[in-house]
């Protein structure tokens, strides 16, 4: 509009504008009538009209009532409990500064990348096509649906924000991002590692903070953009020249692939990610009927009792997992000597103790997390990839290794599963006669992080509730090792087998162990102890068989998954060594035609199949015609 005096002045700002939301220190400077005008004249005739003089009273007349309509609103109120009057440069400079923090939010969120290691400077000097598009479509809007347009988007943004930050953390646990239908389920996982790993306290206040940042995010979000929206309203003809010029340098540089390094200048990223997000979705939902027809399919369904397994008949055999047991133990040049001297260690000595070992390569479902679903896909012989997959195939019909053991009618079926501390009604699914697990294997001593029951201790209760025993039948056991899971600190070590009591002994040892928040301060403390509890879980497990073993023992053990991506570097390979241990040379003559690998150690180049391929391989071996 015209200023009072004739001249141009600011831009009246316009009647649709969101409520709640100030100008950029306009209202303020309007507030001042110290400041409010460089001529006395105007100023007078803005704030006094009464005391004007008459020479340009009647020049100015319409202006200063229109002026005095527009200040009217702050005389009433001052706003922020009449701070802003009282002190107009310092209200100008927070609205001004409170608009610039919004303007950076809402480019921030639009450009944050969902992992990482993809957060750079480049990543935020971009051009999101989302937030021009976004500003076109408000500033074309009529009020009431602007309002309601600036309110969803900012939402919205919000929503978006918070599930890259999902992504994040699941991208550095489980190296993939969140599943939006089926990975809930993980989050009261995470909280109870939280709180077996930092206690009931770090697991409350991690919670909280969790809850805060959400809201924060979410209320954030949307004051921003509506705040934005309302500075694009009253400086219309700006606002339009600007979303004009970003969308012609948008279409400019995707067409010539102008980029900032690697970084692509115009950016549809957010589309992208939300595209992703709705095809998997779709994959989810069209997965539950693929994955009906596949576990239909059991080429041993039909296969009568006496014909199962008949070349391990009078065997022990031992299916041990160990928890995060992956290839980078094996590879990597920071990990592989120590490594390499414990798998040579345990060959030699189990060479000495009359048994002879083969390893391979398995390809696990999951990295970083996720053993159920490791366990159930070597288990059952399908690609258990989701929990949605595993709810199925607990519930169905589908025959396990185990429940063949069990069909077979020539094994006790137990489980050593320290790891379950609450009831696991899967376990029946499995096909076990009887399950062990942390409450119920004599162990008085302290966890150690999430670990509730250190291996060696694992092993020895087995030896004394289930192997042991005098007169016994033969036992296939699923023994699951767990002192080697996330976060590593503190670990326990070997001690005397006889040593081993009922565990307090494991109190002394722990107070020598590290502190896990001291350790994941620093990628390579992590590594190292991580390292450090893999070869505490090899030692537990050949140190057993050459305390315990005999002719009729056959060990196969196997990691279940690699370990988070710290450990890794990055590396997104899902490979975990798997061995045969037995005495009786026949028992490896079955497998002969595998490949494998004499002793502990997999060679690089050894065979490596699915997870979900050893189930048959393994029955096709010691069946009948194996």
């Amino acid at each position: 509009m015209a200023s009072p005096d004739g001249g141009a002045g600011t831009e009246e700002p316009d009647s649709d504008t969101i409520p709640g939301s100030t100008d950029d220190g306009t209202a303020a400077a309007h507030a001042d009538s110290g400041t409010a005008s460089a001529e006395p004249g105007r100023d007078a005739a803005a704030t006094h009209p009464d005391h004007a003089p008459a020479a340009r009273e009647e020049g100015a007349d319409a202006g200063a009532q229109e002026a005095d309509a527009a200040e009217e609103p702050d005389v009433a109120k001052p706003g922020w409990f009449g701070w802003r009057r009282r002190h107009p440069r310092a209200a100008r400079g927070v609205s001004v500064g409170t608009t610039v923090l919004a303007g950076l939010l809402v480019v921030f969120a639009l450009l944050l990348p969902n992992r990482i290691e993809r957060i750079e400077f480049a990543s935020f000097v971009r051009i999101p096509a989302e937030g021009v598009l976004l500003a076109g479509l408000l500033l074309a809007l009529p009020p009431r649906p602007r309002r309601l347009m600036a309110v969803v988007a900012g939402v919205f943004l919000g929503l978006v924000t918070v599930l890259k930050f999902l992504d994040m953390g699941f991208y550095q646990v489980l190296a993939r991002p969140f599943d939006l239908v089926l990975d809930w389920i993980l989050i009261e996982h995470a909280t109870d590692f939280l709180r077996e790993t930092f206690g009931r306290t770090g697991q409350v206040l991690a919670v909280i903070g969790v809850i805060v940042l959400l809201v924060a995010v979410l209320v954030l979000t949307t004051l921003a953009v509506v705040r934005l929206t309302n500075l694009m309203v009253r400086h219309r003809p700006v606002a339009a020249r600007t979303t004009l010029i970003l969308g012609t340098a948008w279409i400019t540089c995707m067409t010539l692939g102008v980029q900032l390094g690697t970084v692509p200048i115009a950016t549809k990223g957010n589309a992208e990610f939300l595209g992703n997000r709705v095809e998997q979705v779709r994959a989810g939902l069209k997965d539950a009927r693929v994955f009906e027809k596949q576990a239909a399919v059991d080429a041993f369904a039909k296969t009568p009792p006496d014909q199962l397994l008949t070349g391990l008949r009078g065997k022990d055999v031992l299916f041990t997992f160990i928890e995060s047991y992956g290839r980078v133990a094996i590879d990597d040049p920071a990990m592989a000597g120590q490594t390499d001297a414990v798998l040579k260690e345990g060959t030699s000595s189990l060479k000495a103790a009359g048994f002879e070992s083969r390893s391979g390569w398995l390809q696990s479902p999951v990295t970083g997390a996720g053993s159920w679903l490791a366990h159930s896909t070597f288990l059952s012989g399908l690609w258990i990839k989701n929990q949605q997959r595993y709810r199925s195939l607990t519930t169905s019909d589908r025959m396990t290794l185990t429940n063949y053991f069990r069909k077979a009618g020539a094994w006790r079926t137990v489980g050593i599963v320290p790891g379950v501390r609450r009831a696991w009604p899967e376990g029946k699914y499995f096909g076990l006669d009887h399950i062990y697990d942390s409450e119920h294997l004599g162990y008085h001593g302290p966890y150690f992080s999430w670990t509730p029951v250190p291996d060696q201790f694992s092993m020895e209760a087995f030896q004394r509730l289930e192997h042991g025993k005098k007169d016994r039948e033969p036992i296939m056991a699923e023994i699951i090792l767990a002192s080697s899971h996330n976060p590593w600190s503190p670990i326990a070590r070997m001690i005397d087998w006889e040593d081993l009591g009922d565990g307090s002994v494991f109190h002394r040892i722990k107070k020598e162990g590290t502190n896990p928040t001291e350790v994941w301060k620093d990628p390579e403390k992590v590594r190292t102890e991580y390292r450090r509890a893999i070869e505490y879980s090899i030692r537990s497990l050949t140190e057993w068989v050459e305390r315990y073993g005999d002719e009729d023992t056959v060990l196969v053990f196997l990691g279940d998954h690699q370990p988070v991506p710290t450990v890794t570097a990055g590396d997104t390979g899902k490979d975990v060594p798997i061995t045969i241990v037995a005495r009786d040379k026949k028992v490896l003559d079955r497998v002969a035609d595998w490949g494998w690998t004499d002793g502990l150690k997999p060679a690089p180049d050894a065979p490596r199949w699915g997870m979900d391929k050893f189930r048959d391989r393994f029955m096709t071996a010691y069946g009948p015609q194996g």
